[in-house]
C-alpha cells in the first residue's frame, strides 16, 4: 500500500500550527531518512511512499488533536522550490525605516504634509479675517458675536445639507476635489479682485442712512451689511477650519489609518502641522512689518493680501497634489466585513438617525462644550486686542506672534501627548483640553474683574492693567489651542475610526461642520444676551464665569460616556477581525479511507477528540 502526500497540503499550512506543543511523530531512523530524503523522486509533487514488510511494518499514528511540528517543517523545506500554480505564497515582512514599516511611512509622511500646507492656510486666513472685520472703517469686534450667529451658522448648516447631499452621489475623490478647489478659487479672487474692489462693491452709503435711523446700538448687524466681502471671507475662512480640516483631511486620515495607527501617530502629524504654525507666524509678521515701510499712497495691505492670497492658493493646490498620490500608491487597510451596511439615506434621515446615536451624540456635545467655552473667552480679548492695537499694522503684528507663540507651545505638547496616549489612554486624554480651559479661563476673568488690586502689580512690572489682560487671554488661548489641537482633535478623530462608513461620513459632516460653528454661535448668543441683560460686558463677567464652569462639567461628563462606548467599539472591532482571521486559516486534517489508509488534507473543521491511528 503506498500513500501519496501533496505538497499543497502540507505547505498551506502555518509555521507553527496552532496546539503543536511537541512532536509526536517518532519513527525509526531508516524510516526518517526515507521521509525526509532531500532527493524527491518525483519533481511535480513530493511523494512519499514505501510498502509493508514482514518483519517490519511502521504504524504511525496521526491524532487530529495533535501534529508533527517538525515534520510539517522539514516537508516544507523540501518542497518549498515545487509550488504548484495557486499556492499561497508566504508571507514578506515590510521593510522598516527607524523601526517604522515602510507602507505606514507612505500614508505618515503624506498626511503629514497635507496638514502642514492645511494649517499653513488656516493660519494666514484666521489672522487676516480677524484684521479684515475689526480694524475696517465704521466696525469692531462687536461685529463677530452677529456674524459668527447670523451669517456662520446658516452657511455652515447650508453646507452640511449640501455635503450630505453629495456624499450620496459622489465618490470619496470626487467630494474631496469638488469641496476644496472652490475655497482655492474663492481666495484667489478676493486677493485678486474682490478686495481692490471693495470700495466699490461695499454700500458704505446705505449702511451710513441705516445707522443714522436705527441708533449705534445697530453698528454691529449694519456693519455686516456695510463690509460684506469681508464678512465673507471671514466667514470661508471659518469653513476652511471646519470643512477642510475637520472634514476633508480628517475624514480621508480615518480611511487610511487603522486604530493602532491613529494611536501611535495622529498626535505626531500635529508636529509638522505646528510647524506651520511657526512659520506661517512669521509670513504674516513679515508681511505686516512690510506694509509700513511702503511709500505714500500705495495700499500696503492691499499688496501684501494679494501676495498671502497667492501662497493660499499654492498650498491649496500642493493639498490636491498630495490628495492624488496617496489614493494612486497607498493601499487602503482591511476593516472588519461584518460592518452593518447601512442604505443611502436623505438629509432628514440623516439627521434624525444621527441625532438618534448616543454616541455622535456624546461626541457632539465635545464639539459644542469647545466652542461656547473658547468663545466666551475669546471675543472678550479681542476686544481688548481693539482696545490696545487699533491700527490694522499692529493688530496683524500681534497676531502673527500669537500664531507663532501657538504653533511652538502645540509642537511641545504634541511631542507629551503620544506619552499621555500609551500611558493613561484616550479617556485622559480626552478630559485635559476641557481642564486646561476651565483654569485658564478662570485666571482670565480673575484679571479683569479684580484689575484694581493687580494694578500696582501690574505697573511694577511696566504694564497698563489694558495691556496685562492682552497677554493673559493670549496666554490663555496659545494654551487652550495647543490642547486642542494636540489632544482633543486627535481624540476627536480616533472616536470616528470604528463606526461604519455611513455613521463615519454623516456624522463628521453633522457634528464638524454644524456643530463647530454651533457651538461658537452659542457662546456669541450667550454673550449677547448677557450684554442686553446687564449693560455690560464687565457686568456680565461673573455669569460668564458660571456659564463656562456648567459647560465644562457637562464636556467632562460627555467625555467619560464616550470613552466607555469607544471601548466597547473597540473591542468588538477586533474580536470581529479575530473571528474573521480565523476563518480564513485552512487547518490540515487526516481523512479515513477505506481499507484503513489516511492521507493529510485540508479543512476549516474543528479537530475530533479522538482519532483512530492511521497507517502511512
Amino acid at each position: 500500500m503506498e500513500t501519496a502526500i501533496q505538497t499543497r497540503g502540507i505547505l498551506s499550512l502555518p509555521a507553527k500550527p496552532i496546539g503543536a506543543r511537541r512532536s509526536l511523530l517518532h519513527p525509526s531512523h531508516g524510516l526518517k531518512h526515507r521521509l525526509f530524503s532531500s532527493k524527491p523522486r518525483t519533481p511535480p509533487a513530493l511523494s512519499l511512499s514505501f510498502k509493508k514488510a514482514q518483519s517490519f511494518e511502521p504504524t504511525i499514528s496521526i491524532s487530529h488533536k495533535e501534529r508533527s511540528h517538525e515534520f510539517i517543517c522539514k516537508a516544507e523545506a523540501d518542497g518549498g522550490a515545487l509550488l504548484n500554480e495557486g499556492d499561497t505564497a508566504a508571507v514578506v515582512p515590510s521593510p522598516k525605516i527607524f523601526g517604522v514599516e515602510v507602507t505606514t511611512l507612505k500614508k505618515i509622511i503624506p498626511l503629514g504634509l497635507m496638514f502642514f500646507c492645511i494649517l499653513f492656510n488656516y493660519t494666514i486666513l484666521r489672522d487676516t479675517k480677524d484684521v479684515l472685520v475689526v480694524t475696517a472703517k465704521g466696525s469692531s469686534a462687536e461685529i463677530i458675536p452677529f456674524l459668527k450667529t447670523w451669517v456662520n451658522l446658516p452657511m455652515a448648516i447650508g453646507f452640511m445639507l449640501l455635503y450630505t447631499k453629495l456624499s450620496n452621489v459622489l465618490s470619496k475623490k470626487a467630494l474631496f476635489y469638488t469641496v476644496i478647489i472652490p475655497f482655492i478659487i474663492y481666495f484667489g479672487a478676493f486677493g485678486l479682485v474682490m478686495y481692490p474692489l471693495s470700495n466699490y462693491i461695499h454700500p458704505e452709503a446705505l449702511a451710513d442712512k441705516l445707522l443714522a435711523a436705527l441708533g449705534p446700538r445697530f453698528m454691529g448687524p449694519l456693519a455686516i451689511l456695510r463690509i460684506w466681502s469681508f464678512c465673507l471671507f471671514y466667514v470661508m475662512a471659518e469653513l476652511w477650519g471646519s470643512v477642510v480640516i475637520s472634514v476633508l483631511f480628517w475624514g480621508f486620515a480615518n480611511q487610511i489609518t487603522t486604530v493602532d495607527e491613529a494611536k501611535k501617530f495622529y498626535p505626531l502629524f500635529g508636529l509638522g502641522a505646528n510647524v506651520a504654525l511657526i512659520f506661517s507666524g512669521r509670513t504674516v509678521k513679515y508681511f505686516s512689518n512690510l506694509r509700513k515701510n511702503l511709500g505714500p499712497g500705495v495700499d500696503g495691505w492691499a499688496v501684501s493680501l494679494k501676495a498671502m492670497m497667492s501662497i493660499v492658493v499654492g498650498m491649496g493646490l500642493a493639498i490636491c497634489f498630495l490628495y492624488w498620490w496617496v489614493n494612486r500608491y497607498v493601499p487602503l487597510p482591511t476593516r472588519s466585513l461584518k460592518k452593518k451596511n447601512k442604505p443611502k439615506m436623505g438629509t432628514m434621515e440623516s439627521l434624525k438617525f444621527l441625532v438618534s446615536s448616543p454616541y455622535i451624540r456624546d461626541l457632539a456635545t465635545l464639539v459644542v462644550a469647545y466652542g461656547i467655552s473658547i468663545n466666551l473667552v475669546e471675543v472678550t480679548w479681542k476686544s481688548k486686542l481693539k482696545a490696545q492695537f487699533p491700527s490694522p499694522n499692529e493688530y496683524s503684528a500681534f497676531m502673527g506672534d500669537f500664531s507663532t507663540c501657538t504653533g511652538i507651545a502645540t509642537f511641545t505638547m504634541m511631542l507629551l501627548s503620544q506619552y499621555v496616549f500609551d500611558k493613561y489612554g484616550w479617556g485622559v486624554a480626552a478630559k485635559i483640553t476641557p481642564t486646561v480651559l476651565l483654569l485658564t479661563g478662570v485666571a482670565f476673568f480673575s484679571l479683569i474683574l479684580f484689575g484694581g488690586p493687580f494694578a500696582p502689580l501690574v505697573a511694577k512690572l511696566g504694564m497698563t492693567p489694558l495691556l496685562a489682560a492682552v497677554y493673559v487671554g493670549a496666554l490663555q488661548n496659545i494654551f487652550s489651542k495647543s490642547a486642542k489641537y494636540s489632544l482633543f482633535d486627535p481624540c476627536k478623530e480616533m472616536a470616528y475610526i470604528p463606526l461604519d462608513e455611513d455613521t463615519k461620513v454623516k456624522g463628521k459632516a453633522a457634528i464638524d461642520v454644524v456643530c463647530n460653528p454651533l457651538g461658537k454661535s452659542g457662546g456669541a448668543l450667550i454673550q449677547q444676551f448677557m450684554i442686553l441683560s446687564f449693560g455690560s460686558l464687565a457686568n456680565s463677567t461673573p455669569y460668564l464665569g458660571m456659564i463656562l464652569l456648567v459647560i465644562v462639567t457637562a464636556w467632562l461628563a460627555a467625555a467619560k460616556s464616550l470613552e466607555g462606548q469607544f471601548n466597547a467599539l473597540r473591542s468588538e472591532e477586533e474580536l470581529e477581525k479575530e473571528m474573521e482571521r480565523a476563518s480564513s486559516v485552512k487547518i490540515p486534517v487526516v481523512s479515513q479511507e477505506e481499507g484503513g489508509n489516511g492521507s493529510l488534507g485540508e479543512s476549516t473543521s474543528s479537530w475530533p477528540e479522538k482519532s483512530a491511528p492511521t497507517n502511512i
